[in-house]
Formats: structure tokens, sequence, C-alpha cells
């Protein structure tokens, strides 16, 4: 059952009066606190129905959400708790919370080699042990890809705070085709992910091209103090890279229809799992499927076409089939 945040208060609310037995509450007594408590509290002027306090009564005394509150009624008039002790702050966790507060760490330890949850380890840690205390043991029943040993992990807790609080950053960096590390100015603005691998999208203090930045080459960075941070204002990310596979991309970039054929046996697996959300079907044929996709045309594609093997024959557009030829012949090269 889903709780709000109003309801909740009016539940505390209603448990703090009857934990209260120097005074006696009638049912309007608990209305007019809690008009009150919302007013003072989130500014709702429309008061509490007579109605609704009725139903939080009705809950707190049911197992909905574990309380089982002791609520009576003295002299048919005046509310209060048959145990003085009990609070329901004080309500153990029922079965069904149990269970979602198990789900929920078994999804946060996934999370747990990234920095960014660094400070969550020690918590999930306590957690995990209450709950296995609580009740029997807990089997993990899920795994998300993950790699360990990638470098530059570490990184990502303070590129993301640095990218949030938009500060300049004196970045040092070595890419593969560098022979030493490079240090400049840059502005970051994103932080993306592609198959495991961590990315910053930036800008260098004067060039007016995007960086896409793996993290496991960044070789060290700080706050460039005195710096003035310029802004991306040209550039929504939350649809940038809608038209790409991976993170390759330059602003210059435009989208191109590939049109692929992909063998009867093995196009199932394009049709479970699309390649890009573009894709369309063009044509079905009693050996093969004919699909196209709407992308910018970057080695991440190259690659995704690749790894289908002979399963597939990229038909257009000529320029990406050109490319295809060259790096398979060269690949065939190797095998002679």
């Amino acid at each position: 059952m889903s709780v709000n945040k109003l309801a909740l208060m009016r539940y505390k609310t209603i448990d703090d009066c009857l934990r209260n037995r120097l005074r006696k509450w009638t049912l309007e007594d608990l209305i007019d606190k809690t008009a009150a408590v919302l007013y003072e509290c989130e500014g709702i002027d429309s008061g509490v129905s007579r109605r609704t306090i009725q139903a939080d009564i009705q809950l707190m005394r049911s197992d909905k959400l574990g309380y089982n509150a002791p609520i009576i009624v003295k002299d048919k008039k005046y509310y209060t708790y048959s145990d003085p002790a009990y609070s329901i702050a004080n309500a153990p966790i029922n079965n069904a919370d149990v269970s979602t507060m198990k789900e929920i760490v078994a999804v946060l330890k996934q999370f747990s080699g990234f920095s960014y949850f660094s400070d969550m380890n020690d918590m999930i840690a306590r957690l995990e042990s209450n709950l296995y205390k609580s009740t029997h043991e807990y089997r993990n029943c899920i795994q998300f890809e993950n790699n360990h040993l990638l470098q530059g992990l570490a990184h990502i807790n303070p590129l993301y705070q640095a990218t949030l609080h938009r500060q300049p950053l004196l970045i040092s960096y070595k890419s593969f085709k560098a022979a030493a590390a490079k240090e400049s100015i840059c502005y970051p603005y994103l932080l993306k992910e592609y198959r495991n691998r961590w990315f910053l999208i930036a800008r260098q203090k004067g060039k007016p091209q995007l960086m896409t930045m793996a993290l496991d080459r960044i070789v060290s960075f700080r706050e460039a103090a005195g710096e003035q941070f310029t802004a991306c204002e040209d550039i929504d990310f939350d649809s940038y890279y809608n038209d790409l596979i991976g993170v390759t991309k330059s602003e210059k970039d435009v989208a191109h229809k590939v049109v692929v054929q992909i063998n009867k046996r093995d196009a199932p697996y394009i049709l479970t799992k699309p390649l890009h959300p573009s894709q369309e079907i063009l044509k079905e044929a009693d050996d093969h499927l004919l699909f196209s996709i709407r992308v910018v045309i970057n080695f991440e594609l190259e690659r995704e076409l690749l790894g289908f093997g002979e399963s597939i024959r990229v038909i257009s557009p000529r320029s990406l089939v050109t490319r295809l030829q060259r790096r398979i012949e060269g690949m065939a090269g190797h095998y002679r």
C-alpha cells in the first residue's frame, strides 16, 4: 500500500495525541490538532474532514500498514491507546516490509563497487545484518553486470559533484593515441555509462566542440580555482544521445538510415532486443529479415554490427558498407 506524505503526517499527529495521556482526546480534538499541524508544516488551510480522521484511525488499527494500533474509545467519546507504552514509531516491521527491504538491499549491493555509493556501504551492511537477524537467510536473486577491475571508478563521485555544482576542472588526460598526458581546463556537463565504461562529456576552455573522456584515461583532476564555469546552453543532453549507439558523437554528426539484412535464424535476437529505439522492420522473407535504424555512424555502431558476424549484411548507406568491408578484410587477413 502506497502512503503519501500528508497521510503519514496525520498518522503521526494522531499517534502523538493518543500518547499524551494528560489530556482526553475527542474525535473533534484530533481533527483540530491534525488540521493545525498540516497548516503549520505544509500551509494547508482547508482543514481535515471528520471522515478522513475516522478512516485514518481505522487504518492505524488494522494490519495494512503493520501498526495494529490498540486504539480504544472510552466513555463512548475519548480516544486513547489501551497500551500506554504503544506508539506507531515502535511498531514492528511486517513480513511484507521485510521482504521488500531485502529486495532493495539486494539491488543496492550491486552498486557497492561504485564510489558514489561508497557512503552507503556501511548502511547497507547494517541493514542487511538486521534483516538477516530478524528472519531466515535471504538469497540474492539479482546480479548486475559490473567490472570492479575497471580503472577510473573512483572518479565517478567527485566528477558527479563537479558536474552537479558546475565546477570548472583542471584535468590531466591521456588518450590512447597520446604519448603523454595533457592538462586542460574543462567544463563538465554529463557523466555517461556505456557497456560498463564511464565517460565524462565536457568542453575544453576556448574550444567549441564537446569532448568525450573515458574515466579510465583521466590521470588526475582538481577544481580550477578562479575559473568561471561556461554552461552548455546549446545542447539538451536529455535528447542529445537519442540517435546514437554508444557515446561517440560530435555536434555536427547527423543520423543516417542504416538498412540491415539478418538471416531468419538470428532474427529473433534483434526482434526481442532491438539495436536501437528507432528500429523498424522493413521486410520479412522466408530466409531473412530486413530492418532499419536511424543512428549516427560511429565506431560503436560498427562494433555492434560486426558482433553479429556472418548473420547480417549491411545494405546501406554505402559509406558504412565500405568501412565494414575494410575492417572485415583486415580481420580476415589475421587468419589466412
